[in-house]
């Protein structure tokens, strides 16, 4: 009987001719200039938001901490947005410096001591303009660590 040979067909392994460049440039370059790219974009935002703007629009256009509100009463004795939908949170005292272990930058002082004080800060007014006033504040509540009541103002006027 003759004897059969199996034969099992094998495979060439060849170098393939993509070029070594073109691996350094997917292996190497690529990841260094998406790098590159990301630092860029992240040094220019960080610039933007360094130069002492507020991100709330005013009148369409991102500006500095109003002083007196669009439609407020002249002579400073209102500022900051009329807009109850995010502000639906209001209250009344006298407007003080100072938050509460690093809670807010003032508070308000109201009957009953100090547990009923309004810790407030604010990104759209500058609250330093009415220290020592009795005001009404309108703002969204936030959530706080040490103060009772923390507030973020986005509407303040003075009642006397």
């Amino acid at each position: 009987m003759p004897e059969t040979m199996d034969f099992i067909p094998q495979a060439r392994l060849e170098p393939q001719s993509s070029g070594a460049s073109g691996n350094f440039i997917k292996t190497t370059l690529l990841p260094g200039v998406l790098v590159l790219v990301i630092i860029l974009a992240g040094t220019t935002t960080g610039w933007f938001f360094s130069q002492g703007k507020t991100s709330i629009p005013v009148n369409g256009q991102i500006g500095e901490k109003l002083a007196v509100a669009p439609g407020g009463e002249s002579g400073g004795k209102e500022a900051g947005l009329d807009d109850v939908k995010t502000f639906r949170d209001r209250a009344e005292g006298t407007l003080k410096a100072g938050g509460i272990d690093s809670e807010g930058t003032h508070h308000l002082e109201r009957p009953g001591g100090t547990s009923q004080s309004v810790y407030l800060t604010s990104s759209v007014v500058d609250l330093d303009q009415f220290i020592d006033k009795k005001v009404e504040v309108w703002g969204e509540t936030i959530g706080a660590k040490k103060a009772g009541w923390l507030m973020d103002v986005g509407k303040i006027k003075i009642l006397e």
